[in-house]
């Protein structure tokens, strides 16, 4: 049986562009976080990783190009963008961005958020409002799962 592949590209946020993705590629061999939306059989390959370019995020305008044409047929923005303090203010505005100009589906989230992360958001009501609760939608990783990322 011939299994499926997919290709991805990841976005990171800038503050943390010396990253070596560990995290990131631990949760996707594992197939945790928000890449638990990809069956174990499938062959899931990453065609990019890069930052956002920093604060307003101007590579986000280009580099998922790059991307697709690297054969990406997806983006995910990765958990940084949630968990760092403060959180991106334009993550939904990259994501609608991405999925408008280029037609392709973005996933908000990478790995697990980690629990000590989960736990000080929490206390900060960082993550209340309308918006936090659809873009936590596919990092909701058992409690276990979230302490093995901190």
């Amino acid at each position: 049986m011939k299994k499926d592949k997919v290709r991805i590209g990841i976005i990171i946020c800038h503050r943390y562009q010396s990253c070596a993705g560990g995290k990131c590629f631990r949760a996707l061999r594992e197939r945790e976080g928000a890449f638990s939306c990809y069956p174990r059989e499938s062959d899931v390959e990453i065609v990019g990783y890069t930052s956002c370019g920093g604060c307003p995020g101007g590579n986000v305008e280009y580099a998922p190009e790059e991307m697709i044409r690297n054969g990406a047929e997806v983006i995910h923005l990765a958990t940084g963008l949630v968990v760092g303090y403060p959180p991106c203010p334009r993550i939904d505005h990259f994501k609608r961005f991405i999925e408008t100009r280029y037609k392709i589906p973005v996933i908000i989230g990478t790995h697990p958020i980690p629990e000590k992360y989960r736990r000080v958001h929490t206390e900060l009501g960082t993550w209340e409002g309308g918006k936090w609760k659809e873009i936590l939608k596919d990092l909701q990783d058992p409690p276990e799962v979230q302490k093995a990322y901190n």
